[in-house]
Protein backbone atom coordinates (compact mmCIF):
# COMPACT_ATOMS: atom_id res chain seq x y z
CA UNK A 1 0.00 0.00 0.00
CA UNK A 2 1.31 3.72 -0.66
CA UNK A 3 2.17 5.66 1.87
CA UNK A 4 -0.08 8.42 0.93
CA UNK A 5 -3.18 5.67 0.97
CA UNK A 6 -1.95 4.57 4.16
CA UNK A 7 -2.30 7.90 6.14
CA UNK A 8 -5.75 8.72 4.49
CA UNK A 9 -6.97 4.90 5.48
CA UNK A 10 -5.52 5.61 9.14
CA UNK A 11 -7.40 9.22 9.30
CA UNK A 12 -10.63 7.54 7.92
CA UNK A 13 -10.48 5.22 10.14
CA UNK A 14 -9.94 7.86 13.25
CA UNK A 15 -13.14 9.75 11.30
CA UNK A 16 -15.92 9.40 13.53
CA UNK A 17 -13.79 9.49 16.85
CA UNK A 18 -11.77 12.83 18.30
CA UNK A 19 -8.79 12.28 17.42
CA UNK A 20 -7.54 13.98 14.16
CA UNK A 21 -3.95 13.44 12.58
CA UNK A 22 -1.35 16.53 12.57
CA UNK A 23 -0.12 17.69 9.41
CA UNK A 24 3.29 16.38 10.38
CA UNK A 25 2.35 12.73 9.79
CA UNK A 26 4.43 10.88 7.22
CA UNK A 27 5.68 7.33 6.13
CA UNK A 28 8.00 7.21 9.09
CA UNK A 29 5.30 7.32 11.50
CA UNK A 30 3.67 4.26 10.03
CA UNK A 31 5.89 2.88 7.78
CA UNK A 32 5.52 -1.52 8.19
CA UNK A 33 2.43 -1.34 10.29
CA UNK A 34 -0.83 -2.57 10.88
CA UNK A 35 -3.25 0.27 10.09
CA UNK A 36 -6.57 -1.12 12.03
CA UNK A 37 -4.41 -1.98 15.18
CA UNK A 38 -2.77 1.15 15.20
CA UNK A 39 -6.22 3.29 15.41
CA UNK A 40 -7.75 0.60 17.82
CA UNK A 41 -4.73 1.67 20.02
CA UNK A 42 -5.33 5.33 19.71
CA UNK A 43 -8.82 5.28 20.52
CA UNK A 44 -7.61 2.83 23.86
CA UNK A 45 -5.21 5.20 24.44
CA UNK A 46 -7.38 8.53 24.15
CA UNK A 47 -10.77 7.21 24.94
CA UNK A 48 -11.53 9.28 28.08
CA UNK A 49 -9.97 12.46 26.84
CA UNK A 50 -12.74 15.17 25.93
CA UNK A 51 -12.39 17.95 22.87
CA UNK A 52 -10.15 17.25 19.71
CA UNK A 53 -7.20 15.28 20.22
CA UNK A 54 -4.39 15.96 17.89
CA UNK A 55 -1.94 12.66 17.05
CA UNK A 56 1.63 13.88 15.71
CA UNK A 57 4.84 11.89 14.20
CA UNK A 58 6.03 11.86 17.64
CA UNK A 59 3.31 9.81 19.13
CA UNK A 60 3.19 7.62 16.40
CA UNK A 61 6.82 6.35 16.79
CA UNK A 62 6.10 5.76 20.18
CA UNK A 63 3.38 4.08 19.48
CA UNK A 64 5.20 1.87 16.80
CA UNK A 65 8.04 1.51 19.53
CA UNK A 66 5.45 -0.51 21.56
CA UNK A 67 4.25 -2.17 18.57
CA UNK A 68 7.30 -3.42 17.86
CA UNK A 69 8.13 -4.40 21.57
CA UNK A 70 4.63 -6.80 21.67
CA UNK A 71 5.22 -8.74 18.94
CA UNK A 72 8.91 -9.74 19.88
CA UNK A 73 9.56 -8.47 23.78
CA UNK A 74 13.03 -7.76 25.69
CA UNK A 75 14.17 -11.22 26.49
CA UNK A 76 17.68 -11.95 27.87
CA UNK A 77 20.05 -14.34 26.16
CA UNK A 78 21.81 -16.52 29.08
CA UNK A 79 24.94 -18.39 28.08
CA UNK A 80 26.55 -19.84 30.97
CA UNK A 81 30.00 -21.22 31.02
CA UNK A 82 30.66 -24.48 31.20
CA UNK A 83 32.50 -24.48 34.49
CA UNK A 84 29.80 -22.63 37.05
CA UNK A 85 28.38 -24.73 39.23
CA UNK A 86 26.56 -22.73 41.49
CA UNK A 87 26.35 -23.54 45.38
CA UNK A 88 22.82 -22.56 46.02
CA UNK A 89 21.24 -25.04 43.06
CA UNK A 90 22.49 -28.10 45.39
CA UNK A 91 20.45 -25.84 48.83
CA UNK A 92 17.11 -26.54 49.86
CA UNK A 93 14.90 -23.39 49.77
CA UNK A 94 13.49 -22.41 53.39
CA UNK A 95 11.77 -19.22 53.28
CA UNK A 96 8.29 -18.26 54.91
CA UNK A 97 6.23 -15.25 54.45
CA UNK A 98 4.83 -13.83 57.54
CA UNK A 99 2.09 -11.19 56.88
CA UNK A 100 -1.75 -10.11 57.76
CA UNK A 101 -4.56 -10.41 55.35
CA UNK A 102 -5.08 -6.75 54.27
CA UNK A 103 -8.49 -5.43 55.65
CA UNK A 104 -11.05 -3.61 53.91
CA UNK A 105 -12.22 -0.55 55.02
CA UNK A 106 -14.85 2.12 54.00
CA UNK A 107 -12.74 5.14 55.08
CA UNK A 108 -15.43 6.11 57.16
CA UNK A 109 -14.26 8.46 60.29
CA UNK A 110 -15.24 5.73 62.73
CA UNK A 111 -12.08 3.57 60.09
CA UNK A 112 -10.03 6.39 61.06
CA UNK A 113 -10.46 6.58 64.87
CA UNK A 114 -10.48 2.37 65.27
CA UNK A 115 -7.03 2.92 62.85
CA UNK A 116 -5.18 5.34 65.17
CA UNK A 117 -6.29 3.59 68.39
CA UNK A 118 -4.66 0.45 66.98
CA UNK A 119 -1.65 2.49 66.41
CA UNK A 120 -1.33 3.83 69.87
CA UNK A 121 -2.18 0.94 71.92
CA UNK A 122 0.33 -1.14 69.92
CA UNK A 123 2.92 1.31 70.90
CA UNK A 124 2.15 1.76 74.54
CA UNK A 125 2.81 -1.96 74.68
CA UNK A 126 5.90 -2.16 72.93
CA UNK A 127 7.06 0.72 75.37
CA UNK A 128 6.10 -0.85 78.22
CA UNK A 129 8.02 -4.23 77.15
CA UNK A 130 11.36 -2.99 76.88
CA UNK A 131 11.49 0.54 78.98
CA UNK A 132 11.62 -0.41 82.42
CA UNK A 133 11.95 3.13 83.30
CA UNK A 134 8.66 3.57 82.27
CA UNK A 135 6.58 2.14 85.12
CA UNK A 136 4.67 4.91 85.69
CA UNK A 137 2.95 5.49 82.54
CA UNK A 138 -0.06 7.16 83.09
CA UNK A 139 -3.08 4.77 81.36
CA UNK A 140 -4.32 8.19 79.83
CA UNK A 141 -4.11 11.77 79.21
CA UNK A 142 -7.02 12.35 80.98
CA UNK A 143 -5.84 11.54 83.46
CA UNK A 144 -3.41 14.33 83.95
CA UNK A 145 -6.56 15.91 85.78
CA UNK A 146 -5.64 14.55 89.17
CA UNK A 147 -3.00 16.37 89.55
CA UNK A 148 -1.81 19.92 90.33
CA UNK A 149 1.38 22.00 89.00
CA UNK A 150 4.70 20.67 90.37
CA UNK A 151 3.82 16.91 89.92
CA UNK A 152 5.81 14.41 87.59
CA UNK A 153 3.94 12.62 85.10
CA UNK A 154 4.67 10.28 82.09
CA UNK A 155 2.05 10.52 79.31
CA UNK A 156 1.84 8.92 76.18
CA UNK A 157 -0.15 10.03 73.25
CA UNK A 158 0.17 10.71 69.31
CA UNK A 159 1.18 13.81 68.02
CA UNK A 160 -1.72 16.37 66.39
CA UNK A 161 0.49 18.79 66.31
CA UNK A 162 3.69 20.57 66.63
CA UNK A 163 4.93 24.61 66.62
CA UNK A 164 7.51 26.93 67.76
CA UNK A 165 5.95 29.71 70.12
CA UNK A 166 7.14 33.26 70.05
CA UNK A 167 9.84 32.47 72.98
CA UNK A 168 11.45 29.96 70.17
CA UNK A 169 10.29 27.20 72.23
CA UNK A 170 8.69 24.00 71.24
CA UNK A 171 4.79 23.60 71.75
CA UNK A 172 3.68 19.31 70.93
CA UNK A 173 -0.15 18.16 71.72
CA UNK A 174 0.10 14.58 72.49
CA UNK A 175 -3.96 13.54 72.57
CA UNK A 176 -5.22 10.23 72.82
CA UNK A 177 -8.97 8.66 72.98
CA UNK A 178 -9.52 10.65 76.35
CA UNK A 179 -8.34 14.14 75.81
CA UNK A 180 -4.89 15.71 75.42
CA UNK A 181 -1.80 17.51 76.87
CA UNK A 182 0.16 20.25 75.56
CA UNK A 183 3.98 19.82 76.03
CA UNK A 184 6.32 22.38 76.68
CA UNK A 185 10.33 21.46 75.19
CA UNK A 186 12.32 24.66 76.82
CA UNK A 187 15.24 26.12 74.19
CA UNK A 188 17.90 26.83 77.12
CA UNK A 189 21.39 25.87 77.72
CA UNK A 190 20.37 23.11 80.30
CA UNK A 191 18.00 21.46 78.10
CA UNK A 192 19.55 22.29 74.74
CA UNK A 193 19.79 17.96 73.77
CA UNK A 194 15.64 17.58 74.12
CA UNK A 195 15.15 20.60 72.56
CA UNK A 196 17.27 19.03 69.52
CA UNK A 197 15.43 15.57 69.90
CA UNK A 198 12.01 17.46 70.01
CA UNK A 199 12.95 19.10 66.41
CA UNK A 200 12.83 15.81 65.22
CA UNK A 201 9.01 14.79 66.58
CA UNK A 202 6.53 14.20 63.60
CA UNK A 203 2.64 14.56 63.48
CA UNK A 204 0.63 11.35 63.93
CA UNK A 205 3.83 9.16 65.47
CA UNK A 206 3.42 7.35 68.94
CA UNK A 207 5.89 8.92 71.87
CA UNK A 208 5.87 9.18 75.54
CA UNK A 209 7.18 12.08 77.15
CA UNK A 210 8.36 12.36 81.06
CA UNK A 211 7.78 15.90 82.26
CA UNK A 212 6.62 17.81 85.44
CA UNK A 213 3.04 19.66 84.96
CA UNK A 214 3.27 23.67 84.98
CA UNK A 215 -0.36 24.85 84.98
CA UNK A 216 -1.87 23.93 81.41
CA UNK A 217 1.14 22.46 80.59
CA UNK A 218 3.40 19.84 80.68
CA UNK A 219 7.07 20.69 80.73
CA UNK A 220 9.34 17.45 78.85
CA UNK A 221 12.17 16.31 80.94
CA UNK A 222 12.55 13.40 78.02
CA UNK A 223 11.43 11.80 75.25
CA UNK A 224 10.75 8.06 74.79
CA UNK A 225 10.32 6.90 71.34
CA UNK A 226 8.67 2.98 70.74
CA UNK A 227 12.51 2.06 69.74
CA UNK A 228 13.28 -1.69 68.45
CA UNK A 229 15.38 -3.42 71.37
CA UNK A 230 18.74 -4.53 70.58
CA UNK A 231 18.96 -7.54 68.32
CA UNK A 232 21.12 -10.40 68.67
CA UNK A 233 21.55 -12.07 65.20
CA UNK A 234 21.62 -16.38 65.22
CA UNK A 235 24.58 -17.42 63.20
CA UNK A 236 23.59 -19.20 59.85
CA UNK A 237 25.51 -22.51 58.50
CA UNK A 238 24.89 -22.23 55.36
CA UNK A 239 26.59 -20.29 53.12
CA UNK A 240 24.02 -18.54 50.63
CA UNK A 241 23.12 -15.49 49.42
CA UNK A 242 20.52 -12.87 49.39
CA UNK A 243 20.16 -9.96 46.60
CA UNK A 244 18.02 -7.14 47.20
CA UNK A 245 17.00 -4.95 44.07
CA UNK A 246 14.24 -2.37 43.99
CA UNK A 247 13.01 0.60 41.43
CA UNK A 248 13.75 -1.33 38.10
CA UNK A 249 11.10 1.05 36.53
CA UNK A 250 11.17 -1.19 32.98
CA UNK A 251 9.06 0.53 30.40
CA UNK A 252 11.01 4.08 31.33
CA UNK A 253 13.22 5.22 29.10
CA UNK A 254 15.72 5.70 31.34
CA UNK A 255 15.37 1.80 32.04
CA UNK A 256 19.04 0.37 32.32
CA UNK A 257 18.03 -2.72 30.33
CA UNK A 258 21.85 -3.50 29.48
CA UNK A 259 22.71 -3.17 33.10
CA UNK A 260 19.95 -5.26 34.04
CA UNK A 261 20.25 -8.16 31.45
CA UNK A 262 23.41 -8.36 32.59
CA UNK A 263 22.17 -9.02 36.17
CA UNK A 264 20.23 -12.07 35.07
CA UNK A 265 22.98 -13.48 32.71
CA UNK A 266 24.87 -12.89 36.30
CA UNK A 267 22.77 -14.76 38.19
CA UNK A 268 23.42 -17.45 35.45
CA UNK A 269 27.05 -17.47 35.56
CA UNK A 270 27.25 -15.74 32.32
CA UNK A 271 28.84 -12.74 33.13
CA UNK A 272 32.35 -12.34 34.71
CA UNK A 273 33.20 -11.26 37.97
CA UNK A 274 32.39 -12.18 41.33
CA UNK A 275 31.21 -15.80 39.96
CA UNK A 276 31.73 -16.73 43.48
CA UNK A 277 29.19 -14.72 44.77
CA UNK A 278 26.20 -15.27 42.00
CA UNK A 279 26.56 -19.17 43.01
CA UNK A 280 25.42 -18.05 46.40
CA UNK A 281 22.34 -16.46 45.66
CA UNK A 282 19.42 -18.62 47.15
CA UNK A 283 17.34 -16.02 47.29
CA UNK A 284 16.47 -12.17 45.34
CA UNK A 285 13.83 -9.52 46.88
CA UNK A 286 12.24 -7.02 44.59
CA UNK A 287 10.95 -4.29 46.95
CA UNK A 288 8.40 -2.61 44.32
CA UNK A 289 8.55 0.03 41.18
CA UNK A 290 8.80 -3.24 39.08
CA UNK A 291 7.70 -1.05 36.20
CA UNK A 292 7.38 2.54 35.44
CA UNK A 293 3.88 2.75 35.14
CA UNK A 294 1.51 4.83 33.21
CA UNK A 295 0.16 7.80 34.72
CA UNK A 296 1.79 8.07 37.75
CA UNK A 297 2.79 11.80 37.24
CA UNK A 298 1.89 14.63 34.55
CA UNK A 299 3.40 14.13 31.60
CA UNK A 300 4.61 10.62 32.41
CA UNK A 301 4.47 9.87 28.67
CA UNK A 302 7.06 11.78 27.46
CA UNK A 303 9.70 9.60 29.66
CA UNK A 304 8.33 6.69 28.63
CA UNK A 305 9.99 3.54 26.46
CA UNK A 306 6.88 1.38 26.50
CA UNK A 307 3.42 3.45 26.47
CA UNK A 308 1.52 0.02 27.53
CA UNK A 309 1.26 -1.30 31.34
CA UNK A 310 0.86 -4.67 30.19
CA UNK A 311 3.96 -4.44 27.89
CA UNK A 312 5.75 -3.21 30.57
CA UNK A 313 5.16 -6.31 32.45
CA UNK A 314 5.14 -9.09 29.79
CA UNK A 315 9.30 -7.05 29.07
CA UNK A 316 9.30 -7.60 33.10
CA UNK A 317 9.04 -11.03 33.41
CA UNK A 318 10.68 -12.00 30.10
CA UNK A 319 13.27 -10.88 32.54
CA UNK A 320 12.36 -12.60 35.44
CA UNK A 321 11.64 -15.70 33.53
CA UNK A 322 15.45 -15.93 32.45
CA UNK A 323 16.05 -16.19 36.50
CA UNK A 324 17.68 -19.59 37.24
CA UNK A 325 14.70 -22.17 38.74
CA UNK A 326 16.51 -22.91 42.17
CA UNK A 327 16.88 -19.27 43.06
CA UNK A 328 13.68 -17.77 44.68
CA UNK A 329 12.33 -14.15 43.26
CA UNK A 330 9.95 -12.14 45.71
CA UNK A 331 8.10 -9.30 43.77
CA UNK A 332 6.49 -6.69 45.70
CA UNK A 333 4.65 -3.55 43.84
CA UNK A 334 5.66 0.36 44.59
CA UNK A 335 3.84 3.53 43.89
CA UNK A 336 4.71 2.69 40.49
CA UNK A 337 3.09 -0.71 39.99
CA UNK A 338 -0.40 -1.20 38.51
CA UNK A 339 -1.91 -1.61 41.95
CA UNK A 340 -4.08 0.41 44.42
CA UNK A 341 -1.66 3.38 45.58
CA UNK A 342 -2.96 3.49 48.75
CA UNK A 343 -0.27 1.49 51.57
CA UNK A 344 -0.62 -1.18 52.36
CA UNK A 345 -0.34 -2.32 49.08
CA UNK A 346 -2.04 -5.50 47.38
CA UNK A 347 0.28 -8.11 45.64
CA UNK A 348 0.07 -7.83 41.97
CA UNK A 349 -3.13 -9.27 40.12
CA UNK A 350 -3.87 -11.96 37.79
CA UNK A 351 -4.61 -9.00 34.87
CA UNK A 352 -1.10 -7.94 35.61
CA UNK A 353 0.64 -11.22 35.69
CA UNK A 354 -1.50 -12.62 32.58
CA UNK A 355 -0.32 -16.53 31.77
CA UNK A 356 3.27 -15.63 33.77
CA UNK A 357 3.68 -18.62 36.21
CA UNK A 358 6.95 -19.69 38.00
CA UNK A 359 7.21 -22.04 40.75
CA UNK A 360 9.90 -20.07 42.10
CA UNK A 361 8.28 -16.53 41.63
CA UNK A 362 6.72 -14.94 44.65
CA UNK A 363 3.91 -12.36 44.17
CA UNK A 364 3.97 -10.41 47.65
CA UNK A 365 2.12 -7.50 49.45
CA UNK A 366 3.74 -4.20 50.16
CA UNK A 367 5.51 -4.09 52.46
CA UNK A 368 5.77 -7.90 53.56
CA UNK A 369 7.81 -10.00 56.63
CA UNK A 370 9.95 -13.05 55.35
CA UNK A 371 12.48 -15.34 56.67
CA UNK A 372 15.19 -16.60 54.19
CA UNK A 373 17.34 -19.24 55.83
CA UNK A 374 16.54 -18.03 59.02
CA UNK A 375 17.26 -14.05 58.16
CA UNK A 376 14.44 -11.78 58.73
CA UNK A 377 13.68 -9.22 56.06
CA UNK A 378 10.89 -6.67 56.46
CA UNK A 379 10.82 -5.44 52.56
CA UNK A 380 8.65 -2.13 52.29
CA UNK A 381 9.13 -0.35 48.79
CA UNK A 382 9.70 3.46 51.05
CA UNK A 383 7.18 5.77 49.82
CA UNK A 384 6.97 7.26 53.52
CA UNK A 385 10.84 7.98 52.90
CA UNK A 386 9.68 11.20 51.20
CA UNK A 387 7.10 12.83 54.08
CA UNK A 388 10.27 11.29 56.76
CA UNK A 389 12.71 13.39 54.95
CA UNK A 390 10.92 16.60 54.43
CA UNK A 391 9.81 16.75 57.80
CA UNK A 392 12.90 15.76 60.46
CA UNK A 393 15.98 18.15 60.16
CA UNK A 394 18.88 16.56 59.04
CA UNK A 395 17.33 13.99 56.58
CA UNK A 396 17.99 14.06 52.86
CA UNK A 397 18.23 11.69 49.67
CA UNK A 398 21.57 11.43 49.91
CA UNK A 399 21.36 9.30 52.97
CA UNK A 400 18.04 7.38 52.85
CA UNK A 401 19.63 4.73 55.55
CA UNK A 402 19.10 7.93 58.05
CA UNK A 403 15.71 8.36 57.48
CA UNK A 404 15.04 4.41 57.43
CA UNK A 405 16.65 4.49 61.34
CA UNK A 406 14.22 7.30 61.84
CA UNK A 407 11.41 5.10 60.98
CA UNK A 408 13.03 2.14 62.79
CA UNK A 409 12.54 4.32 65.93
CA UNK A 410 9.36 5.05 65.75
CA UNK A 411 8.48 1.56 64.75
CA UNK A 412 6.23 2.39 61.95
CA UNK A 413 6.94 2.28 58.47
CA UNK A 414 5.01 5.52 57.47
CA UNK A 415 4.39 7.37 61.00
CA UNK A 416 3.22 10.79 59.33
CA UNK A 417 -0.40 10.71 58.01
CA UNK A 418 -1.06 12.42 55.07
CA UNK A 419 2.35 11.86 53.09
CA UNK A 420 0.88 9.41 51.24
CA UNK A 421 -2.84 7.45 50.72
CA UNK A 422 -3.17 4.44 53.42
CA UNK A 423 -5.66 2.38 54.18
CA UNK A 424 -7.72 2.99 57.39
CA UNK A 425 -8.08 -0.43 58.33
CA UNK A 426 -9.24 -1.10 62.01
CA UNK A 427 -5.58 -2.26 62.39
CA UNK A 428 -2.25 -0.88 61.56
CA UNK A 429 -0.77 -2.87 59.53
CA UNK A 430 2.49 -0.60 58.99
CA UNK A 431 3.02 -1.08 62.57
CA UNK A 432 6.90 -2.62 62.61
CA UNK A 433 5.78 -5.08 65.67
CA UNK A 434 8.28 -7.91 65.16
CA UNK A 435 11.87 -6.49 65.02
CA UNK A 436 13.51 -7.95 61.39
CA UNK A 437 17.52 -8.36 60.95
CA UNK A 438 17.04 -6.01 57.61
CA UNK A 439 15.02 -3.85 56.76
CA UNK A 440 15.11 -3.21 53.15
CA UNK A 441 13.32 -0.32 51.02
CA UNK A 442 13.96 1.33 47.70
CA UNK A 443 12.07 4.48 46.09
CA UNK A 444 14.33 6.96 46.45
CA UNK A 445 17.51 5.55 44.40
CA UNK A 446 19.80 5.68 46.08
CA UNK A 447 21.73 2.94 48.08
CA UNK A 448 22.10 3.49 51.81
CA UNK A 449 23.99 0.91 54.06
CA UNK A 450 23.89 1.10 57.81
CA UNK A 451 23.08 -0.95 61.09
CA UNK A 452 20.91 0.72 64.21
CA UNK A 453 20.74 -1.70 67.21
CA UNK A 454 21.78 -4.63 65.43
CA UNK A 455 19.21 -4.16 62.65
CA UNK A 456 21.31 -4.01 58.92
CA UNK A 457 19.24 -0.74 57.20
CA UNK A 458 19.37 -1.15 53.41
CA UNK A 459 18.30 0.98 50.48
CA UNK A 460 18.43 -1.31 47.65
CA UNK A 461 19.03 1.57 44.93
CA UNK A 462 17.72 1.11 41.40
CA UNK A 463 17.83 0.12 37.87
CA UNK A 464 16.80 2.95 36.23
CA UNK A 465 19.07 5.73 35.18
CA UNK A 466 18.77 9.90 36.67
CA UNK A 467 15.77 11.13 35.29
CA UNK A 468 14.74 14.84 34.20
CA UNK A 469 12.84 15.29 37.37
CA UNK A 470 16.10 14.27 39.48
CA UNK A 471 18.36 16.07 37.26
CA UNK A 472 16.44 19.30 38.11
CA UNK A 473 16.32 18.58 42.03
CA UNK A 474 20.47 17.90 41.93
CA UNK A 475 19.29 14.40 43.36
CA UNK A 476 21.97 12.01 42.24
CA UNK A 477 21.03 7.49 42.22
CA UNK A 478 22.98 5.16 42.30
CA UNK A 479 22.22 2.75 40.08
CA UNK A 480 22.34 -0.85 38.47
CA UNK A 481 24.90 -0.96 42.24
CA UNK A 482 23.26 -4.57 43.69
CA UNK A 483 23.94 -5.42 47.20
CA UNK A 484 23.79 -8.92 48.11
CA UNK A 485 23.92 -10.24 51.41
CA UNK A 486 26.03 -13.37 52.70
CA UNK A 487 24.11 -15.12 55.16
CA UNK A 488 27.58 -17.04 57.06
CA UNK A 489 29.63 -14.07 57.20
CA UNK A 490 26.10 -11.41 58.25
CA UNK A 491 27.95 -9.48 55.33
CA UNK A 492 27.01 -7.45 52.35
CA UNK A 493 28.60 -6.86 48.99
CA UNK A 494 27.70 -4.69 46.31
CA UNK A 495 28.27 -5.64 42.79
CA UNK A 496 28.29 -2.73 40.10
CA UNK A 497 26.66 -3.25 37.16
CA UNK A 498 26.66 0.23 36.11
CA UNK A 499 29.38 -0.47 33.27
Amino acid sequence: MAVGNAVRELASRLGKTNIILAGDVDSSSINNLEIELIASKLIERHRDETGIVIVGNEELRNLAKELELEKAPMTVEVIPSSDYKPIAADVDARYSISNKPLERAEGTVDDFVQHFRSRLARMREMIEQHRGSMTGLMPNIESLKAYTSGRDVTIMGLISNKITTKNGNIMAVLEDETGEAKVIFMNSPSSKALFESARSIVNDEAVAIKGKISGPFVIAKEIVWPDVPIKQRGRQDEDIAIAFVSDVHVGSKDFMDKSFSNLIKWLNGGVDGRKDLAGKVKYVVMAGDLVDGIGVYPNQDRNLEILDVYTQYRVFFNFISAIPDYIHVFLMPGNHDAVQRAEPQPQLGPDILGDFKADNVHVLPNPSFLTLHGTDILAYHGTSLDSVIASIPGMSYAQPEKAMTEILKRRHLSPIYGGYMMVPSKNDNLVIERVPDILNMGHVHKNGLSNYHGVDILNSGTWQGQTDYQLMQGHMPTPALLPVYETKKNEFTHVNFNK
